[in-house]
């Protein structure tokens, strides 16, 4: 993908955000706040923040407040149940995925029957949609995972996505790796039995792990918004990614604490977690090169320099 041409649009934005309340979208709401944007979020709860205006959604009602719409230019979408939060029991994994695609669905047909001004999605997915592929090294244009529930639900999520080309908008599709930050994400989860003296790699540990530091996947939507010619798919992951063995190493030295050099067993982990064990197990190696070629400089290409600043 060439380089893109910065536009600065001296004109500040309106912005509609879904998921603004969650781990990056807290962040990215005031970040957007900070440079003089107008905010406003889709949100099950009234707001508090004076400066954003909150409306009101129900997806698994199908409500959603038709004022949202009102002088929006462009929709950050976020919205989506935690993939981690619970068991994948079969009713856990529709709502995964009705969360991801009926709320862009409700959003879309609002857009289809009411006068608006809105023009690009800006929307997550993830590098579930890949699937545990060893050491093959994936990039945008790789086929999609055939088997487990991830790639289903990181298809039907991005297909939901694209359905608002129909509408003419311009959509760009963030496939997020595991999102590094002290106090929410994976971290303080993987950090955990570090802190308690117990950790150790999990299965073999030689599984690949896209991560990317918070303040790096922040400056990547921002990215997005700045370059209004920007459109397709990309990874958002660090371009140095590591295996499990060496995160949890990396995260023992920040903390000061050994590692035990057996790993934790595979089969305690499928019995504790079931199939959603494939998110520590599973192996996903994705490139970085896209985002970087489209003029993206990382603040934390490395791991050692992520954990330092997010540790310090």
């Amino acid at each position: 993908m060439p380089i893109l041409p910065l536009i600065m649009g001296g004109s500040k934005k309106n912005i509609l955000v879904t998921g603004g309340t969650g781990f990056i979208g807290r962040y990215l709401t005031a970040a957007l706040l900070e440079k003089g944007h107008e905010v406003s979020l889709l949100s099950r709860k009234p707001g508090k923040d004076p400066r954003i205006k909150t409306y009101l959604w129900d997806v698994n009602k199908g409500y959603i407040d038709e004022h949202c719409l009102d002088g929006i230019d462009l929709i950050i979408h976020l919205a989506g149940a935690g993939i981690a939060d619970e068991k994948w029991t079969e009713a856990r994994k529709k709502e995964l995925i009705d969360s991801r695609t009926n709320s862009i669905g409700l959003i879309y047909q609002l857009i289809k029957t009411k006068p608006n001004s809105v023009k690009r999605i800006i929307s997550a997915s993830a590098i579930g949609y890949y699937g545990s592929r060893a050491d093959e090294i994936l990039t945008e244009s790789s086929q999609p995972g055939k088997d487990g529930f991830m790639p289903e639900c990181c298809i039907a999520w991005e297909n939901a996505i694209d359905e608002g080309k129909a509408l003419g908008l311009s959509i760009i599709k963030f496939r997020t790796g595991v999102v590094l930050d002290k106090s929410s994400g994976a971290l303080p989860q993987m950090a955990l039995p570090v802190k308690l003296f117990a950790g150790a790699p999990l299965g073999a540990g030689d599984q690949w792990i896209p991560w990317i530091h918070w303040n790096d996947a922040l400056d990547m939507y921002l990215f997005a918004l700045e370059h209004e010619d920007m459109q397709g798919v990309y990874n958002m992951v660090a371009p140095n990614p590591v295996t499990n063995k060496q995160l949890t190493k990396a995260i023992a030295k920040q903390l000061h604490r050994p590692v035990w050099p057996v790993g934790v067993p595979k089969f305690l982990l499928n019995l504790i977690l079931g199939e959603m064990s494939v998110i520590v197990l599973g192996s996903t190696r994705v490139s970085a090169s896209a985002i970087e070629a489209a003029g993206f400089v990382f603040k934390y290409p490395g791991l050692t320099d992520a954990l330092a600043s997010i540790y310090k």
